[in-house]
C-alpha cells in the first residue's frame, strides 16, 4: 500500500518541478546588437557589430568582487540558397575579457580570442563597456572568392557571461545572456 502512495507523490512532485521550471523567466535579458553594418565591396567583406547591454546590472556585484566578465561574439558569413539549407561560408569567434582590479580600481578589456589588440585599461566602467562592446573593421575574407550573382548575409550571436559559464542554469539566475542578429541580404553585384 505504501509503494503507490509513494509513487504517486514521487510523480506529483516532478510534475511540480517540472511545472514551476516551465514558468520560470529567465532574469531580463538586455543584451541585443544594435547596429550590424556590412560592407561589401570590390576587396573585402567588412562588418562592425556594437553590442549593447554587456554588462547588465546582474554582473556588476560578481565583477567588482573580481569574477571576470566574457564576451563572445560568433560572426557568420552565409550564401543564401533557395532549394537547400544556406551554406556557411566563412565564421570568425571573437572573444574578450573584462576584469577589475579591486586594489587599483581599474578596469581592463582583454582580448582573448580572435583578434590581436593591445590591452585597454580605464577607471570608468562606461568606457570598458564601450570597448568590450564593439568589433570594428573585422574582415570575414576577400570579396574575389564571392560568387558576384549569389546573395549573402551575415549572422551574429553574441554572448555575455561572468566568468565565461554561458548554461542553461547561469541564464536563468542571470549571470549569462545571448543574443543573435541577422543582416538584410546582400548581393556584390550594384544594382543600377
Amino acid at each position: 500500500m505504501t509503494v503507490p502512495i509513494r509513487a504517486s507523490c514521487v510523480s506529483v512532485a516532478a510534475a511540480l518541478a517540472l511545472w514551476l521550471l516551465a514558468e520560470t523567466t529567465p532574469a531580463r535579458a538586455d543584451l541585443r546588437v544594435s547596429d550590424l553594418e556590412i560592407y561589401l565591396n570590390d576587396h573585402d567583406v567588412t562588418v562592425h557589430v556594437v553590442l549593447l547591454g554587456t554588462i547588465p546590472p546582474g554582473f556588476h556585484e560578481g565583477l567588482h568582487s573580481g569574477i571576470p566578465a566574457h564576451v563572445r561574439y560568433t560572426i557568420e558569413l552565409w550564401q543564401y540558397n533557395r532549394l537547400w539549407r544556406d551554406a556557411l561560408i566563412r565564421s570568425v569567434t571573437i572573444e574578450r575579457q573584462l576584469a577589475y582590479n579591486v586594489v587599483t580600481k581599474e578596469y581592463k578589456v582583454l582580448a582573448l580570442k580572435g583578434e590581436t589588440r593591445a590591452a585597454h585599461g580605464t577607471r570608468d566602467l562606461r568606457d570598458a563597456q564601450r570597448v568590450l562592446s564593439e568589433v570594428q573593421g573585422l574582415k570575414l575574407g576577400p570579396a574575389s572568392g564571392l560568387d558576384p550573382a549569389e546573395i549573402f548575409y551575415v549572422r551574429v550571436h553574441a554572448e555575455s557571461a561572468l566568468n565565461g559559464e554561458n548554461t542553461f542554469i547561469a541564464r536563468m539566475s542571470g549571470t549569462a545572456e545571448q543574443t543573435m542578429r541577422q543582416s538584410d541580404f546582400r548581393t556584390i553585384q550594384r544594382v543600377q
